[in-house]
Order: C-alpha cells, then sequence, then structure tokens
C-alpha cells in the first residue's frame, strides 16, 4: 500500500509552482500528511576585488533569507488549509541539488514539482530543474506541467 506521511513541495513563486502547491496541499489532505514547502536561494557570487565597492555579501544573505522566509509563511498561510501541517524552509545554491538533499534529509515520501516544460534549444541549454529532481530523487516525484498556455 502506498504509504505517504511527507510530501516536499519546491516553489520559485512562479504561477506552475503555486498549482504544484495546490496538488500537493490536495494531496496532503487525502493521505493525512505533512507537507515541507521550500524555496532555494541562488548562490550569490562574491563581491568584487574593489576596494571602492561597498557590499556586505552576508548581511545582504540575511536579509533576503529573512525576505525569502517571511514570502514562504505568506504562501502558506494564504494556500494550505489550516489542517494540514506545514513547513516553510529556506534553501540555499543549486535549486535540484538542494530539493534532492533537503527530501533526503526529512525523509520525504514524496516531491510535487512543477516544470515550466522548456522545450528545444533552450531546454538542452539550461536544463529543467524539475527533470533533474526526477533523475536523482531517492522517492517517488509528482511532476506537474501546466498545459494552458
Amino acid at each position: 500500500m502506498l504509504t505517504i506521511k511527507k510530501i516536499l513541495c519546491p516553489t520559485d513563486f512562479s504561477e506552475a509552482s503555486l498549482k504544484g502547491l495546490d496538488y500537493a496541499a490536495e494531496l496532503a489532505a487525502i493521505f493525512k500528511a505533512e507537507i515541507s514547502v521550500l524555496y532555494v536561494l541562488p548562490i550569490i557570487p562574491p563581491a568584487p576585488m574593489d576596494p571602492n565597492f561597498s557590499f556586505e555579501v552576508p548581511e545582504f544573505e540575511r536579509i533576503i533569507h529573512k525576505d525569502s522566509e517571511e514570502k514562504l509563511k505568506a504562501l502558506v498561510e494564504k494556500r494550505i488549509p489550516k489542517t494540514v501541517k506545514t513547513t516553510a524552509v529556506v534553501g540555499h545554491g543549486s535549486p535540484a541539488k538542494e530539493i534532492v538533499r533537503v527530501a533526503e534529509e526529512a525523509k520525504t515520501d514524496l516531491i510535487v514539482i512543477a516544470t515550466h516544460g522548456h522545450s528545444g534549444w533552450h531546454h538542452l541549454v539550461l536544463g529543467s530543474v524539475a527533470e533533474k529532481v526526477i533523475r536523482l530523487a531517492h522517492c517517488p516525484v509528482f511532476a506537474y506541467r501546466d498545459f494552458r498556455k
């Protein structure tokens, strides 16, 4: 029998990922599972070596991390029913690798991820986060693609 107790749903705050979050919330309600909603912050390049340039990377990272946490909490409050236990998580780094790492660390039973369905040269050059997650994940992945474009 299929047992789903923990669902990981990464978001980039796009419409497609929000629809994926709706699916995750529905699945969580059906299986009485908990959801972790994950946003992955990109790697911030080091500051230029120019002594006239003033930019504190650690301070900037702290600010965007806090902002991301607040956006995630607001998203959870707005889109996920209060009856579903939910955690907001902010990760850092390569999105696909961080999604898989967080899923493994949390012993996730299912990853629900949206894909934008890139095709042609754009897909070949950039790749797809969802595709990488499907290849690397150690648990089932439910990939949602919005066909209504």
